[in-house]
């Protein structure tokens, strides 16, 4: 990345999280900024990208800044997707680094990374997406149990989203299962899961498609006052108020709708950051009403 990259009029205050409050206090104070949860997901993918841009990582960089910069008054959050910046190789990281910069202080930065290892793997982990980027919060597998997720948990004004109840199809192989006892393995993962952060500095949150609607009320009634990140509304087909009249937390927020490619790939003409400002807008509009 060249210096004029790095230079640009975005917010590069301090995220030390030394006097940050806790993720849910985040995510209220966003929620209630915008009127909306909004999670803007950039899944950057090269092909999609507006005509008139690199295939690279400047391209990808200077997409992605246009759009935080044309919705920074909509969204709550911001989700990139590692592994369309992994897919660059050396230079992925340095983007995202660059990204990271550029999102406002007052709106949230969510990993989707999907990690899950053990031991000192998850440290590191975690200090590469923790300590390193400064991110709010990251996407995690359980698969692996308690001392894959607990490393996470080590720092403080963050979330780590379990993966509970995904918005892709084949999600019913495993998550849908019934147990021994008539219990789902999804229901086991968020009561777990759920458990695992009593006590610890970070938060643990859930991942719940919005292809999933029909177990979400059931799903919050467990878990009251835990961060949901939802997926698959939009282009996966999710019902917005649906997710909204079921989803959001004890206190009325605790919730971000996270849409990707209805706002990202609204346009691949040079109008895509206006395109994308009237998706986003118009999503938020029908949030407002949940969060008034």
């Amino acid at each position: 990345m060249n210096e004029a990259a790095k230079e640009d009029g975005f917010s590069t205050k301090s995220r030390d999280r030394g006097s940050m409050s806790r993720f849910s206090d985040k995510l209220k104070a966003a929620i209630q900024r915008t009127h909306g949860c909004l999670c803007v997901g950039l899944d950057v993918d090269l092909e999609k990208m507006p005509r008139a841009l690199p295939k690279d990582g400047e391209g990808i960089l200077r997409f992605c800044r246009s759009i935080i910069e044309a919705t920074r008054d909509l969204a709550a959050a911001y989700k990139p997707n590692m592994a369309f910046f992994e897919s660059l190789g050396a230079q992925g990281f340095e983007v995202m680094e660059l990204l990271r910069q550029s999102v406002p202080h007052d709106a949230l930065f969510v990993m989707d990374a999907k990690r899950g290892d053990i031991g000192n793997t998850s440290q590191a982990y975690a200090r590469a997406y923790f300590h390193l980027l400064k991110s709010d919060a990251i996407t995690l597998s359980p698969y692996m149990g308690k001392d894959s997720i607990e490393p996470f948990l080590d720092y403080p004004g963050t979330c780590s989203f379990v993966l509970c109840l995904t918005s892709n199809p084949s999600s019913a192989d495993f998550q849908l299962q019934e147990l021994k006892g008539g219990e789902k393995l999804y229901e086991r993962v968020a009561k777990e899961a759920v458990g695992w952060g009593q006590g610890k500095k970070g938060e643990v949150g859930l991942v719940v498609g919005a292809t999933q609607s029909q177990y979400l009320k059931d799903l919050r009634k467990w878990v009251p006052d835990t961060p949901f990140l939802v997926p698959g509304v939009g282009t996966q087909g999710g019902d917005l108020e649906g997710v909204l009249k079921e989803g959001r937390s004890k206190d009325g927020y605790g919730i971000l709708v996270n849409v990707s490619r209805q706002v990202l790939y609204a346009s691949q003409e040079n109008d895509f950051a206006d395109a994308a400002r009237e998706q986003a807008k118009k999503l938020v509009d029908g949030m407002k009403p949940y969060f008034s």
